[in-house]
């Protein structure tokens, strides 16, 4: 590993409920809970004077009222979010050579090389500071030589603080800490290691290598690395999609077949044309549902490379009536596409129509002109909030805090 590398990772602190203060000064200093509002809403974030009753984001909207009743519940705005992101990344954009937005609210950036001009650790000092002024945003970062570490430091330094993990000193750093801080680490896995009796990273730390793999596999492995400080993983600018895809949690369960096949004709057909504006092309369906009971079923079908609607909705209608037969109401549906690569369609002499490709590329550009929503189905009118971000610009997809999950 090299040790000569300067990682930081940095991450604003309650980043939507930050955005919502900036907009509405009178939330200042009260407990705020962001997400779906209804029975079926989750908190996607929450202030930390919620968070002293027992609050924490993923934690269903109904559980969190009951334990802060006082708190202020806002639906959220992705839009909103979206735009105050963007104007972070500008920031940082300006100031570093190398930096990667792994979602709407962290970053990490290679300051590696830097130290020889001005500092690394005064680098990021001064950039967090200037995010603070010209956003009004409040911001955390660690530094140390690689991205775990730099992962694990910010949630140490949080709120609002920073950290710098001197190159050589990570084990100690880590060691008295819960294995729960390591990244790859989920509620199933932590459970898995607890019954090991595994709770602090000293214990993995003191563990061969070996014994990790046995037990939990190639994941041990990986945790037992990354316990170690180890992690080689570079920052990279641009991450190329493998595969874009939607669902949709229902208010209320449904059984209403017209319902849910408008719904995912207007998923396919807008995954579609992000393929077609991408000028990507996908050889993999993959169709997914969830009924009141909880238990989800998905299926997937190999098909010819193609992006174009008149292929995708009716492989897609098929993988649902295949799997909606057991009549019992829905909670949530999902349309992927994956195995993607670059490339235009290519006309099947025996299978295309020229009126479906003429029509194809008359309503893209006239979504290109007026918006994604401009034109479709009349199936699908019904489906009025899918998303309508860009999947290939290079951005992390907008964490939509009024879905419902």
């Amino acid at each position: 590993m090299n040790q000569n590398r300067s990682i930081v990772h940095m991450d604003l602190d309650t980043f939507f409920v930050s955005c919502e203060r900036l907009l509405d000064s009178r939330l200042n200093g009260k407990p705020i809970l962001i997400g779906g509002t209804s029975d079926r809403g989750v908190v996607a974030s929450c202030s930390y004077e919620a968070r002293k009753f027992g609050v924490h984001s993923a934690m269903p909207m109904r559980m969190a009222k009951q334990l802060c009743p006082e708190a202020i519940v806002l639906r959220g705005n992705s839009g909103v979010y979206t735009k105050f992101s963007k104007e972070v990344t500008d920031v940082i954009k300006e100031s570093v050579p190398l930096y990667e937005k792994s979602s709407i609210d962290e970053f990490y950036i290679d300051l590696t090389g830097m130290d020889k001009f001005f500092g690394c650790h005064k680098l990021a000092s001064e950039l967090r500071q200037r995010i603070m002024k010209e956003t009004g945003l409040p911001i955390s970062f660690g530094l140390s030589v690689n991205k775990t570490v730099s992962k694990i430091a910010t949630g140490e330094a949080k709120p609002n603080n920073e950290i710098r993990i001197v190159s050589g000193t990570e084990k100690p750093f880590l060691a008295p800490l819960s294995v729960r801080k390591i990244p790859m680490v989920g509620k199933v896995t932590y459970k898995s290691l607890c019954d090991l009796g595994i709770k602090r990273i000293k214990t993995v730390q003191e563990m061969p290598m070996d014994l990790m793999h046995k037990v939990l596999g190639k994941n041990g492995l990986g945790i037992w690395k990354k316990a170690n400080g180890i992690d080689n993983s570079p920052v990279i600018q641009y991450h190329e999609r493998k595969s874009i895809s939607t669902e949709r949690t229902f208010g209320q369960d449904t059984t209403d077949m017209h319902k849910l096949k408008g719904l995912v004709i207007a998923m396919t057909e807008n995954l579609a044309y992000q393929l077609r504006r991408g000028n990507k092309l996908t050889a993999c369906v993959t169709f997914k549902i969830r009924y009141s009971d909880f238990q989800t079923y998905t299926q997937q079908k190999r098909i010819p490379y193609s992006a174009m609607d008149h292929n995708l909705i009716p492989v897609v209608l098929e993988l649902f009536n295949k799997l909606y037969n057991r009549r019992l109401l829905v909670r949530l549906i999902g349309v992927r596409f994956s195995h993607l690569v670059e490339g235009g369609h290519q006309i099947n002499l025996f299978e295309d129509n020229e009126i479906h490709l003429n029509l194809a590329q008359a309503i893209d550009k006239m979504r290109e002109r007026y918006g994604d929503r401009a034109v479709v189905s009349a199936a699908g009118m019904e489906a009025k909030t899918i998303s309508r971000w860009n999947p290939f610009t290079g951005e992390p997809p907008p964490l939509l805090a009024n879905r419902h999950q």
